[in-house]
């Protein structure tokens, strides 16, 4: 049997989550914030941000896969804007794609991003706005950036559900919310 881990409370866009502690590395853990089958989290995630995003002009939505493909979806109904995914495996169907690597706090390992031939065409000269559900380290953020940078894309903003760590970091980001990080 699994034992009871300590949490943390949040309200999101209404919605109050419990969020399971998670050590990252000896002495720190974060708040994991898992919005994969939470369907009435992400759906009023994707109205609130929609709100905040109403007034910038952009043509796109990217993520990286996997979290956050709900919320960009969502997303996407909610403004009416297309989104694309910046994969993380590559696959032989996506021919000539470009390709950024991460270093994800959540997994503490090397990712490699992969934005997909026929989804260069959908960024290039476009404005873009990048989405992600926590931006903790940034570095997924960077990868995302790179990546846009090299199809020619132009970053309209930036947002996420939550922000972690160094607040003022993160100020240039359109967020709902804010997480800290646990130091044991």
């Amino acid at each position: 049997m699994a034992k009871e881990r300590e949490t943390y409370g949040i309200d999101i866009a209404g919605v109050h989550r419990e969020l399971e502690l998670f050590e990252v590395k000896p002495g720190l853990r974060i708040a994991i914030l898992n919005i994969l089958g939470d369907t009435e989290l992400v759906e009023a995630c994707a109205t609130a941000l929609s709100e905040k995003l109403k007034t910038l002009d952009y043509d796109v939505l990217v993520t990286a896969e996997a979290k956050s493909i709900p919320l960009a979806h969502a997303l996407s109904v909610a403004t009416g804007k297309p989104y694309v995914i910046l994969r993380k495996s590559y696959k032989p169907y996506m021919g000539d794609a470009l390709q950024s690597e991460t270093l994800s706090i959540t997994t503490g390992k090397p990712q490699t991003l992969y934005l997909d031939e026929k989804d260069r065409v959908s960024v290039k000269g476009k404005q873009v706005i990048i989405l992600d559900d926590v931006i903790s380290t940034g570095s997924t953020l960077q990868g995302m950036r790179l990546i846009l940078g090299k199809a020619g894309a132009k970053i309209a903003a930036e947002a996420a559900i939550l922000t972690e760590g160094e607040r003022a970091k993160w100020s240039g980001i359109t967020s709902l919310g804010h997480l800290p990080m646990f130091t044991d």
